[in-house]
């Protein structure tokens, strides 16, 4: 048996700045993206425990669009998502992409977790390739158009190791290249970048928005941290407590691409306190168990009380 490759300790520094180049990136074969959700209605639970996650709501993202929904824990961000990942079913609405009723899931909808689901047996190159692999493409192909994202993400020379052997920022490039990797029209992101540290977090931000530019396709970013989404996005649906319904539209007025700048910019000042207040003026309700967008309550581990 080959020996595994030894641990990475960190996320490198990247040139251009922390970042990798992403001119050369091949556009998506697929087009399109369009998002419609029109009077969207979901509950969750049986029984008693039944109740409403999600109440009316109507919106529309254009193709190539980056989106955040913002709100408060347990205001159903993570719910919709999973609507649109075609992993929760609607109870009343509809919801479409291109046109056709989201029914189940499909490689035209790409998901990202907040943390990472790579198959820790398999090596970095191989979790890239494995959407292409069931897709019955040849070896040599996939692990060639997997290892060209790689350097995009600036990780091609860790092609090698496992997934236990990256940082956390590594493992979420990882994760995001081996969405990429299936050219999806809709990227659906569940706060994919809540467990990192303040400066990964941000060197992740710029990545992504370089990889976003040069593929376009349709985003969907889960986020509760206001900074963040005005970084990202080109317009933010603020959504109240649950029931989650749509309480505000907001456009980002911010040029592309964005640098630091933007976060001292008074129009970023100006939308921050408005978010702020939405999100003080909505929150009333203690927030529901936290779901994740197939659905189900995320898992903590137990709390442990010792006698004194």
């Amino acid at each position: 048996m080959t020996a595994a490759p030894p641990l990475a300790s960190a996320d490198r520094c990247l040139p251009n700045g922390g970042l990798p180049a992403a001119a050369s990136l091949p556009s998506p074969s697929a087009v399109g993206g369009h998002i419609a959700a029109r009077g969207l209605c979901i509950e969750l639970g049986r029984g008693a425990d039944r109740f409403e996650a999600l109440h009316d709501v109507s919106f529309e993202v254009e193709p190539g669009e980056f989106v955040c929904l913002l709100g408060p824990s347990g205001c159903g961000k993570s719910t919709l998502l999973g609507a649109l990942a075609g992993h929760v079913d609607p109870s009343r609405g509809a919801l479409s992409v291109d046109g056709a009723p989201v029914a189940g899931s499909g490689p035209e909808r790409g998901l990202v977790f907040q943390h990472h689901t790579l198959f820790p047996w398999l090596r970095v190159v191989d979790n890239v390739a494995y959407g292409l692999r069931m897709r019955g493409v040849a070896r040599a192909e996939r692990r060639e158009r997997a290892s060209r994202l790689l350097e995009q993400v600036g990780l091609r020379e860790f092609a090698r190791h496992y997934p236990a052997q990256l940082s956390g920022g590594m493992q979420q490039r990882v994760e995001i290249a081996r969405v990429l990797i299936n050219e999806p029209r809709v990227l659906l992101m569940d706060e994919p970048f809540g467990a990192l540290d303040a400066l990964t977090r941000l060197h992740m931000q710029e990545l992504l928005v370089r990889l976003w530019s040069a593929r376009r396709p349709t985003v969907v970013f889960v986020t509760h941290d206001i900074d963040e989404a005005l970084f990202l996005a080109d317009r933010i649906l603020v959504l109240g407590p649950r029931p989650g319904r749509l309480v505000d539209v907001l456009p980002v007025p911010a040029p592309r691409p964005r640098t630091a700048d933007w976060l001292t910019d008074p129009r970023f000042g100006r939308l921050k306190r408005h978010c702020l207040a939405l999100l003080r003026h909505e929150e009333r309700q203690e927030p529901l168990e936290r779901l994740s967008p197939i659905g189900l309550p995320e898992v903590s581990p137990p709390s442990w009380r010792f006698a004194s």
